[in-house]
């Protein structure tokens, strides 16, 4: 069985975007939406961190949601990335 470990998609608001990072930051894959997937490592492992069916499907989002929604983009996964590293949003 071929699992993704990448969630759907499915809700194409800014919202969507929110809940697609956070499920991705909860998951422990967070990555910057201007980063290949494919380019992605553990730093430890030096693996790649996504098959490449994962990385596909990651490419595709991120393309729809740059589609969508442009630099707003940035502005879904801020908050996302700056709660994953601890820090408080600018007020």
């Amino acid at each position: 069985m071929n699992t993704s470990r990448i969630p759907d998609y499915s809700d194409h608001s800014f919202d969507g975007m929110l809940l697609w990072f956070a499920t991705m930051s909860e998951s422990g894959l967070l990555f910057h939406p201007d980063d290949p997937a494919d380019e992605i490592y553990d730093i430890a492992t030096e693996a790649k961190t996504f098959t490449p069916n994962e990385c596909g499907k990651a490419g595709a989002i991120l393309n729809t949601m740059f589609e969508l929604h442009g630099d707003n983009v940035y502005e879904a996964a801020y908050p996302i990335f700056m709660k994953r590293m601890g820090l408080h949003l600018d007020s």
